[in-house]
This record gives C-alpha cells, sequence and structure tokens, in this order.
C-alpha cells in the first residue's frame, strides 16, 4: 500500500526535525509545510513549500495527504492540542512518527500525533495517549500512563506505574519514583527529583549548579 505524502504544521526547529525523522526513518515524503497564514513570511521552509493553514485542504487534499502538528510544548502544550484538533476538524488523518532506534515490547499501542525519538525505552504495559512528544534517550517503566499532548524531554526516568496527566512537561534528566500520579498541566523541572503526588498545574524545580568563585586556572590537579 503506497503511503500519502505528509503534511507538517509547523516551520520552526521542531519542524525540521520532525521532516528528517519522517523522511529518512520511515521513507515519508513531505510534501509541504504549513502554518497560519499570517505567520508566513517566506515561501519555503527546509526545502519544501510553506501553505496556509486555511488554505490547505485545497492544495493538499485529505485523500491524499496525512498531517502531522510538530509543535513544541507552547502554552503547556496547549497550542499543539488546538492545532491538532483544528487539522482532524479539517478531516485529515494524523500520523505518528516512533523511531526505529526505540525499545518496544509486543503489546506496544501509541495514539495518534506522537513523536517518540530514538533510545527511548518504554516497558511492557506502558500506555503512551495522542499527540505526545519523548524526546530521545527516556525510560518509560512498566505499567505507566502518558497523557495526551504531555511532553517529555531528554533522559527521563519514568518508574513503574507512574500516571502523568495530560499536557504536563517533564524537563531533561528528571526522575519520577514509581506509582505516583503527575496532575494535569504539571511542569517538572530538569533534574528534579520527584517522589510524591502532584496536583493539577504543579511546579516543581531543582536547584541549579552554582557556580565557583575560583577561576579554572587556580583548580589543583587539573
Amino acid at each position: 500500500m503506497t503511503k500519502k505524502k505528509l503534511v507538517i504544521f509547523g516551520s520552526g526547529e521542531l519542524a525540521e526535525v520532525a521532516a528528517f525523522y519522517f523522511a529518512h526513518d520511515t521513507q515519508r515524503e513531505i510534501a509541504c509545510f504549513c502554518v497560519d497564514g499570517q505567520f508566513i513570511e517566506e515561501d519555503s521552509f527546509a526545502g519544501h513549500p510553506i501553505v496556509p493553514f486555511e488554505e490547505i485542504e485545497k492544495s493538499h487534499p485529505r485523500a491524499e495527504h496525512d498531517f502531522f502538528v510538530a509543535v513544541g510544548y507552547s502554552g503547556i502544550n496547549k497550542l499543539r492540542e488546538e492545532k491538532c484538533a483544528e487539522a482532524m476538524a479539517k478531516g485529515y488523518e494524523l500520523t505518528s512518527y516512533v523511531s526505529s532506534r526505540a525499545t518496544l515490547f509486543p503489546g506496544f499501542e501509541h495514539g495518534w500525533n506522537n513523536f517518540i525519538l530514538e533510545d527511548n525505552t518504554i516497558q511492557p504495559f506502558a500506555r503512551i495517549g495522542n499527540g505526545v512528544t519523548l524526546w530521545s534517550g527516556n525510560h518509560v517503566g512498566h505499567h505507566s500512563t502518558i497523557g495526551d499532548f504531555a511532553f517529555i524531554s531528554s533522559h527521563v526516568v519514568i518508574s513503574g506505574g507512574v500516571s502523568i496527566g495530560e499536557r504536563s512537561f517533564i524537563g531533561v534528566n528528571a526522575t519520577l519514583n514509581d506509582h505516583i500520579t503527575i496532575g494535569k498541566r504539571c511542569v517538572v523541572g530538569s533534574g528534579a527529583l520527584v517522589t510524591k503526588d502532584l496536583e493539577d498545574e504543579s511546579v516543581i524545580t531543582a536547584e541549579p549548579s552554582k557556580r565557583s568563585k575560583i577561576p579554572s586556572s587556580r583548580l589543583r590537579g587539573f
């Protein structure tokens, strides 16, 4: 069966990365990028035309094209959720990217408009919702659930039996202990250690490393 060509919403770094992965790892043909018409400044992006989202169904009909929304965590992931809904309202089928270099197990299922990059380990019985981004190198423990439109950065450890609420953001190198619940729209900062349940819209930060007053030229042993 011939795969449909792909329309990607977005014209930023994430959209360019998404096009690269789709083209090189799944051999999907990229038809164009699209954004809201008021934000179009150039005729093309990353070697492909840019088409106003308001007109996309006329130039790239849904019968011949799939759709992918390449939007980050703006508005605590609200923008990605809204654009997915608008694309589906136009009748497009939203596709997902799951890296061939991710570690998956029999029975794994995921939703639409997922972006799952290389070196993610997703253990048995874990569930991934719709519109979820899993950047590279994460561990998703057994029986864990990641809610719709969550964004998981790189090298996050999600232990077994964890529930992450919809639209939450988990920063680089964060660790979530087993059998805890992260509420909806939570923000867990880089390097944070979460050991207890979080209510909706909680924000967790970790203390950043401090710069030493001693310059490197005065360090002994270097």
